[in-house]
């Protein structure tokens, strides 16, 4: 059967998996997870054409809308002069790690254990531990252990909370009428 054809009669199957069951969908296209992993939203989209250059370690949090590319598609129109040009390289996340939504982290960048990476943060470049990494392109803004300290000064103390509770106690912290 024809790959295109293929791939056109499991998109829906494939696509619901990707979004009830985001880390199984992401190990079963060929990611490598070592450890837990949370995946919030569809992984469907997120891993790119070459899912198995993409290594996650333990306790890794990726938002919504992160992508993870570890192949340069610039050398494309080059191809026709020079046919072997090929750019890509290993992506690695280290254990401990939060990727803001919308993050695109591309080829060959490898990020530190205990790091946060912010919305839409577009990483071109590798990030040593314990750094809190944005921007476009994305570099080190602070140290978690900065970020940490300011967290706890400002915390709202229920973060421990289960989701509905949550949901009124920010009600009720920002002043919105609870029904």
């Amino acid at each position: 059967m024809n790959p295109r054809f293929r791939r056109l009669l499991t998109y829906p199957f494939r696509a619901i998996e990707a979004r009830i069951w985001p880390v199984r969908y992401a190990r079963r296209i060929g990611v490598r997870i070592n450890g837990k992993v949370t995946i919030y939203g569809s992984s469907y989209e997120m891993f790119s054409a070459e899912p198995y250059l993409v290594s996650l370690d333990d306790n890794v949090f990726i938002s919504v809308g992160a992508q993870f590319v570890p192949h340069d598609g610039g050398v494309l129109p080059f191809r026709r002069e020079e046919p072997e040009l090929d750019l890509a390289g290993p992506i690695r996340i280290g254990a401990n790690t939060f990727v803001g939504m919308g993050a695109i982290v591309l080829k060959g960048v490898t990020i530190g254990p205990n790091s946060i990476i912010g919305a839409n943060a577009v990483v071109t470049k590798s990030f040593p531990e314990g750094g809190i990494i944005a921007g476009n392109p994305a570099r080190l803004i602070k140290s978690t252990n900065e970020y940490l300290k300011s967290a706890r000064e400002k915390s709202l103390k229920i973060g421990n909370l289960p989701e509905m509770e949550k949901h009124r106690a920010y009600k009720e912290i920002f002043g919105i009428d609870v029904e």
